[in-house]
């Protein structure tokens, strides 16, 4: 008798079945962690802005508002995106006088997602939008605690 070697259509079904279950159980929490990082690197950026926000007010006695279509030349040296690269960043960065005070007074630094190219999937949709402000308050269009840990 010969014997033959291989896989039935079977045993490989059943393999690629196994597969898709893992899949499917994994990708959730794989999108969660996405969406997570992506957050504090929103959270990382308004910062480091406010930071920046604050070096300026010490030379110039005011604060700057800024965004990605400033013509400004002071405005257009604050990075108005997160993370590493405009074209790979989760957030847009603006910065506006606080409600009912002028610049001279208070900034408030907003990240709003969906500027860059990142997969819809993993947009923020709990935490839409991040703000900060130079009095160190923290905002969002969440649950503070969940947006802000």
């Amino acid at each position: 008798m010969k014997r033959r070697t291989g896989f039935t259509l079977i045993e490989v079904l059943i393999v690629l079945a196994i597969v898709a279950i893992l899949s499917a159980i994994a990708y959730p929490a794989y999108a969660g962690y996405l969406t997570r990082t992506r957050r504090i690197e929103g959270q990382i950026a308004l910062l480091e802005a406010v930071q920046q926000q604050e070096l300026y007010f010490t030379r110039n006695n005011t604060y700057i508002a800024f965004s990605s279509g400033s013509t400004d030349p002071q405005a257009q040296r604050f990075k108005w995106w997160s993370g590493s690269a405009a074209a790979a960043s989760a957030y847009e960065l603006r910065a506006h006088a606080c409600p009912g005070l002028e610049l001279t007074q208070c900034v408030e630094v907003q990240a709003t997602p969906g500027t860059a190219k990142v997969d819809a999937r993993f947009k923020d949709a709990d935490c839409a939008t991040l703000t900060l402000n130079s009095a160190g308050e923290h905002a969002a269009s969440g649950p503070l605690e969940h947006c802000w840990p």
